[in-house]
């Protein structure tokens, strides 16, 4: 199974702690693509402008991932320009610049519209709302939000919300979507607003998965170097989402598995600046982590022993 991704393509400026890069390829749907092919066929709807590097379209291509629906227009890439402190939960924003994307309307290819997994990146929920409009009945939707569309298009967002499987966010968008502060209630809440699964971003710490019979928690990786957290969430939605497309199987055991490979993408990520270490990582090292985390996490039941 393939999956389709909807969202940005983007040239950052970061500055972390530990170094800074500038113009280098970033944006929502370059990182869950460029972790997702490591899973499955990726296909991926975007929008660039014509100062787009060709060295990035042609890393698109070495990674196999389809850009039939990425689109070259006239003017210039959407950028943004942040920083980070010490708290690397934190994204503080410099400048936003949206170009071409400010007009960016999805444009489903007659190829794409029959695959089954489907993730709607941080854009707006309207033109989230659009793709499905243009897409056969999928198998599974997974859906990706901010506290800007929170707060600017809690209408629209909440139709969206219908019509998706998975409802992805960090802790602070779940509570602000809510009113919510214990994350049990608001999960509870969401589930009520269409969506069959709550996933809550934690940083590094992990990941929490709410259904309406069960809950789980993936822990963060811990690491000796993290050097830039950006795009980490949509890195774990690679795995994850990739994962499930590549076993065609949303059995609870399974979706517990993929949420811990998400966590496997999420923990490469944040080792270098941009896609670097998305870029050189190899199947062997994804399995070698996840099986590093089945190792941090497991522990045997009691064997008879009462505490009094």
């Amino acid at each position: 199974m393939s999956v389709l991704v909807v969202g940005s393509v983007a040239l950052d400026t970061v500055k972390t702690p530990f170094g800074e890069v500038k113009e280098v390829l970033g944006g929502s749907a370059t990182y869950f693509a460029l972790s997702a092919h490591h899973y499955t066929q990726v296909s991926l709807v975007a929008v660039v402008g014509s100062d787009f590097p060709k060295k990035h379209l042609g890393l698109f291509r070495r990674k196999g991932i389809d850009t039939k629906g990425l689109k070259i227009k006239k003017g210039k890439t959407f950028r943004w320009k942040g920083y980070y402190e010490y708290d690397l939960n934190q994204a503080h924003t410099q400048k936003t610049e949206l170009n071409v994307f400010r007009t960016f309307h999805p444009k489903i290819p007659k190829e794409y519209k029959r695959i089954e997994y489907i993730f709607l990146a941080n854009i707006d929920p309207q033109l989230q709302l659009s793709v499905l409009r243009q897409v056969k009945r999928p198998k599974l939707v997974l859906c990706d939000t901010m506290n800007y569309w929170i707060e600017k298009k809690r209408k629209e967002l909440l139709l969206t919300l219908k019509e998706v499987d998975i409802l992805l966010l960090n802790d602070s968008e779940v509570r602000e979507l809510t009113g919510e502060h214990s994350l049990f209630k608001a999960s509870r809440r969401i589930l009520k607003m269409g969506p069959e699964t709550v996933i809550i971003k934690k940083g590094e710490h992990g990941a929490l998965m709410w259904s309406e019979n069960s809950h789980f928690a993936a822990p963060g990786y811990p690491l000796e170097d993290i050097n830039d957290p950006t795009g980490a969430g949509d890195a774990f939605a690679g795995g994850f989402l990739g994962f499930l497309a590549y076993t065609n199987d949303l059995s609870e055991d399974n979706m517990r598995r993929a949420m811990v490979f998400g966590s496997v993408m999420a923990s490469y990520n944040v080792e270098d600046f941009s896609i670097e270490r998305l870029e050189r990582l190899k199947n062997k090292e994804i399995i070698e982590r996840y099986r590093a985390f089945k190792r941090m996490t497991h522990f045997e039941d009691l064997n008879g022993e009462v505490i009094e």
